[in-house]
């Protein structure tokens, strides 16, 4: 039985991460990851249509960050992008402004009549949010409430950042107790040594790291 056959006969949920404006090359977002250009966002696009398709639960989530999120750096005094600042007992980088609340950069690319849910984080501006299930302070997002009040046992998760969205967001997911599985291929990191770093944290979890879809 292969991958596919065992996926369609489980309650299986899909996770599309962060994929907007200000995280992609192609629309010269003000924090694009390589290798995010059109033919990405369509890749990914096409996928989850696939998916969706197949009747699984498609969720995104959306960084939403107000104007004074701590995580900018022009909230912080000569401060540089990618610079790190200790608030409290937590270390801090610093980003350039993006995915303000209600600007066009922070709005989802991809079709949103696709997703039975989308999951804004980052909302409080004290804490950063990789994580589609909770914040850096802890408080969680309504994901797992979602995803419980579906049935979904197994995850399937897949965006931006593979090393900082992608890679909280899987692990989360399973130390919540699912079955996590990263598409490799749909997502893209922000440096490779990070990335590589990333994949192998994923996986020393239990989650499985597919390089293509078979779906």
């Amino acid at each position: 039985m292969n991958a596919t056959t065992r996926f369609s006969q489980e309650k299986m949920g899909v996770i599309v991460v962060d994929l907007q404006g200000d995280f992609t090359t192609w629309k010269k977002g003000s924090l694009a990851v390589p290798g995010t250009d059109s033919s990405f966002v369509d890749k990914v696009q096409k996928a989850t249509h696939a998916l969706k398709e197949k009747g699984y639960l498609i969720l995104a989530t959306q960084d939403w960050h107000p104007r004074d999120h701590i995580s900018f750096c022009t909230n912080h005094e000569n401060r540089k992008p990618f610079e790190t600042v200790k608030i409290g007992d937590r270390t801090q980088i610093l980003w350039p402004d993006h995915c303000i609340q209600g600007t066009e950069n922070a709005e989802l690319l991809l079709d949103e009549r696709l997703f039975a849910s989308v999951v804004k984080k980052g909302q409080d501006k004290r804490f950063d949010s990789y994580s589609g299930f909770q914040d850096d302070g802890g408080v969680k997002t309504q994901m797992d409430e979602i995803l419980k009040k579906n049935r979904v046992k197994e995850l399937i998760v897949y965006g931006i950042a593979t090393d900082y969205c992608v890679k909280a967001t899987a692990i989360d997911a399973a130390n919540a107790g699912y079955k996590v599985t990263v598409i490799e291929d749909l997502c893209r990191g922000v440096a490779p040594e990070t990335t590589a770093s990333a994949l192998k944290e994923m996986s020393e979890k239990g989650i499985v790291i597919k390089k293509n879809p078979d779906f």
